[in-house]
């Protein structure tokens, strides 16, 4: 199951729920895009709530 809201400040959320073959939840999180559609931040909600981690890119 997929969720997708858009902020009023360019950004966007998905809310991801990860189920089994009984629909039971396995895993829930957010995911937060920046105005130009890069992952910035995954907010892990569901078995734990781990809080926000940051998307930090890596420099070549």
């Amino acid at each position: 199951m997929l969720l997708k809201v858009e902020g009023r400040h360019g950004w966007t959320a998905r809310y991801v729920r990860e189920v089994n073959e009984k629909e039971e939840t396995l895993r829930f999180y957010q995911e937060i895009y920046d105005d130009n559609s890069k992952l910035v931040e995954i907010h892990e909600k569901y078995p734990d709530d781990r809080g926000h981690k940051k998307i930090i890119e890596e420099k070549s």
